[in-house]
C-alpha cells in the first residue's frame, strides 16, 4: 500500500504494479518456506477449499483453518517527521477505489470493470491457482520447488488481474483490507468470497480428475 505510489506518479520510487504483484508472490514463496513443513502453508480459505474438494485435505480440518486465516490490516495514517526528510504526510481515503488495496467492481474496480468481469476473473484465476499448487506439491513433482512455483504463480495472477479486481484470489485478504475501506468494499465484499472460493473448488477437482494426475 505505501510503496506502489511512492512520491506520486511517474516517481521512480513507487514500485507500480509489477512491484505490488511481486510482493505477493515473494510474500506467499518465503510464507510457504517457512510454514510449508508446520502447517501446509496455507494462508487462503480458497487453497483450503480447493485442497479438500481435489483429495488433499481433510473435511475436519477446513473450519479451523478458514477461521485462522482471518486477514488482517492496520489503518493509521503516516505523517513523516520533517526531521526524517518527509513532508505533506500520507493518508489514505477510504472511498476511493481501492483503498487500503481492497477488492471491488464498478466503480470500485481500479479499471472499472463490471460485476461480470470481476466474478469470471477471480473464478477463473484462483481455480488456475489450485491446479498449480496441487501439481507443484504432488508426490512426483520436484522436491523443494513447490513454493518458488504458487509464488511466481501468484505474482502472474496479480499482473493480470490487478486492474480488474486489485486482485483477491484469497476471501481472508479481501475481508481484512475490505473492514476498513468502508461500506463500499464490505458491500462487494460477498464476490470476494464466492468466486474464489467457487474457483479454488473447481480447479481441485478439476486436477484430482484429470488422467496425468497419477
Amino acid at each position: 500500500m505505501l510503496a506502489a505510489n511512492f512520491g506520486g506518479d511517474g516517481n521512480p520510487l513507487g514500485i507500480g504494479l509489477l512491484g505490488v504483484s511481486l510482493a505477493f508472490g515473494l510474500t506467499v514463496m518465503t510464507g510457504a518456506f517457512a510454514f510449508g513443513h508446520v502447517s501446509g502453508g496455507h494462508f487462503n480459505p480458497a487453497v483450503s477449499l480447493g485442497l479438500w474438494a481435489g483429495g488433499r485435505f481433510a473435511a475436519r480440518d477446513l473450519l479451523p483453518y478458514i477461521l485462522a486465516q482471518g486477514g488482517r490490516c492496520d489503518r493509521r495514517r503516516f505523517h513523516p517527521a520533517a526531521d526524517h526528510g518527509g513532508g505533506g504526510g500520507f493518508s489514505i481515503d477510504p472511498a476511493a477505489a481501492g483503498a487500503f488495496a481492497s477488492n471491488g467492481y464498478g466503480v470500485l474496480s481500479p479499471g472499472g470493470y463490471t460485476l461480470g468481469a470481476a466474478f469470471l476473473t477471480e473464478v477463473v484465476l484462483t481455480a488456475f491457482f489450485l491446479i498449480v499448487i496441487m501439481g507443484a506439491t504432488h508426490g512426483k513433482a520436484a522436491a523443494g520447488f513447490a513454493p518458488i512455483a504458487i509464488g511466481l504463480a501468484l505474482t502472474l495472477i496479480h499482473l493480470i488481474s490487478i486492474p480488474v479486481t486489485n486482485t483477491s484470489v484469497n476471501p481472508a485478504r479481501s475481508t481484512g483490507v475490505a473492514l476498513f475501506a468502508g461500506s463500499g468494499a464490505l458491500g462487494q465484499l460477498w464476490l470476494f468470497w464466492v468466486a474464489p472460493l467457487l474457483g479454488g473448488a473447481l480447479g481441485g477437482i478439476v486436477y484430482a480428475l484429470a488422467p496425468s494426475r497419477q
